[in-house]
């Protein structure tokens, strides 16, 4: 008896070690960067031929490109908000941009579940690091209220207009920083010559906040090597206004034909915009370099999950300088910021895991920013510690190689820009829009289109009198898909 119990003891050694393995095994920092109105088709990798993107599309190499990736919703705090609870636009609180004075947008509530409140349950430490527009400072929405032990940035979305603010945000204390006070929101003087270099040198300053907030985020990598971290590093660039140092420019110096742009459409002059823009994208991809090359001096290349993705498409109508036509900022996709067609809210989207998500791999699965909450979950080993209340489906399965289920569908929402409803099944994707005027005096339309994104990616050609039954089980799927919102509603489907 003590003979095959001690060989059974034997037996059991090496699969009581590897349990023991397994539960005292590290878990993957997460660094997600998450960039500002880059557009489908603003990275190398995605097709960009004008704008150098080295280090992503080093980074798509060695990891894997998803081809059909969505944004959270058509505008920043919106889709950031669906990122950070795996919620929808239909289900989520902040559903639209709008601003709390004195300073921030409307707050996330208290009692929200959010991604990094997760991730410190399951013993990281947890820093964001650019952009939040999730709720003022001291306020519920506060990043140190949703779960961050750090944050340095842009507390308010329209401060960050400006990348040579007075001050930025550091934990609960403001920071003053060496730049001179001025608007992000003014034209050039009459009497200033267009051409002249001199005439735009008030519009900068001698720190520029996207080089502070890198140098915060590589010293928070630095800090906390030894455990687990996340870092989600929502960087201003290449948002408006234009502004980037002269090292930065001079990369992109008679590049393009220009002309200058003295304001018109609001945000800062500039005297070469396209450059500028290019040069603020090449200088993201830069930061995001500088991550990768300290993770890698660290040893810790294979022990860290890499996200990169932005949070809406590019800007629309030449808007404050940009010319996303001439860079084919949105690919051949159509809509801009604030639509809900693809160019919109279909978005770059690279992971790179070294040693666990193959290099090179392309994925065309359709996913959302809401599956990022319980994707994460479940690749650091923590699936059932989710919130009951999820829109979210994890998509790691696809990332380790494995086979997946199709996504049954995804529903986006945005009451701005006159009100808009999509909802994408399979290859097919109904619209609705003018849901919510801006005149106040209209009436809503909410009328009804549906595109085969297989055959017309573009969304050029409406099927829905063709295919009256499927826009009925997706018109029934999208009612159902909407909940009422007091603070963010839209006429047609909430009433006056």
């Amino acid at each position: 008896m003590n003979l095959v119990r001690c060989f059974a003891l034997v037996l059991l050694a090496p699969l009581i070690s590897d349990a023991e393995a397994a539960s005292t095994a590290r878990k993957p920092n997460i660094i997600f960067i998450l960039v500002d109105d880059l557009g489908y088709g603003d990275v190398g990798c995605y097709g960009q031929k004008k704008i150098r993107t080295p280090n992503l599309d080093r980074m798509a190499a060695e990891g894997m490109r998803f081809t059909q990736h969505y944004a959270g919703n058509a505008v920043c705090a919106p889709s950031r908000c669906v990122l950070l609870t795996g919620r929808h636009p239909g289900h989520a609180f902040i559903r639209d941009n709008r601003e709390v004075k004195p300073e921030g947008q409307v707050p996330l509530p208290v009692d929200t579940v959010t991604l990094a409140k997760l991730l410190q349950q399951q013993g990281y430490t947890t820093g964001a690091f650019g952009k939040w527009g999730l709720g003022g400072p001291g306020s519920s929405g506060d990043p140190l209220k949703q779960g961050f032990d750090r944050f340095y940035g842009y507390n308010c979305q329209r401060l960050a207009h400006n990348y040579y603010p007075t001050s930025l945000w550091d934990n609960g204390h403001r920071v003053t920083l060496n730049n001179p006070e001025f608007s992000a929101h003014q034209k050039l003087p009459a009497d200033a010559d267009p051409n002249d270099p001199a005439s735009y040198s008030k519009f900068a300053g001698h720190d520029y906040a996207p080089d502070l907030i890198a140098g915060q985020a590589l010293k928070f990598i630095r800090d906390h090597r030894g455990k687990p971290f996340f870092l989600y590093f929502p960087t201003t660039l290449p948002h408006l206004a234009l502004q980037v140092p002269e090292d930065s420019l001079a990369e992109y110096a008679g590049k393009f034909p220009e002309e200058p742009y003295i304001g018109g459409k609001n945000y800062l002059p500039h005297r070469t915009p396209r450059a500028a823009y290019a040069a603020m994208i090449t200088r993201l991809d830069r930061d995001a370099g500088r991550l990768f090359a300290l993770v890698k001096e660290l040893g810790l290349d294979e022990q860290t999950l890499f996200v990169f993705s932005s949070d809406n498409g590019p800007l629309y109508d030449r808007l404050g300088g940009t010319d996303a036509d001439f860079f084919e900022s949105a690919g051949a996709l159509r809509g801009r910021k604030g639509s809900l067609f693809e160019g919109g809210v279909r978005v770059p989207c690279i992971v790179r895991w070294k040693g666990r998500i193959m290099a090179g791999a392309t994925s065309d699965r359709v996913t959302g920013f809401e599956d990022w909450l319980p994707t994460l979950m479940e690749l650091i080993g923590a699936q059932s510690v989710r919130p009951n209340a999820l829109d979210g489906i994890s998509f790691a399965p696809t990332l380790l190689g494995r086979q997946q289920e199709p996504r049954p569908f995804l529903y986006r929402e945005f009451p701005g820009y006159g009100g808009q409803q999509a909802l994408r099944a399979g290859d097919w994707k109904f619209v609705r829009q003018h849901l919510h005027p801006i005149n106040k005096n209209a009436s809503p339309q909410g009328g009804r289109e549906l595109y085969n994104l297989a055959r017309d990616p573009g969304e050029t050609s409406d099927m829905s009198m063709q295919h009256p039954e499927i826009v009925a089980r997706l018109a029934k799927l999208l009612s159902e898909q909407h909940t009422p919102s007091r603070e963010f509603p839209i006429r047609a489907l909430d009433g006056d």
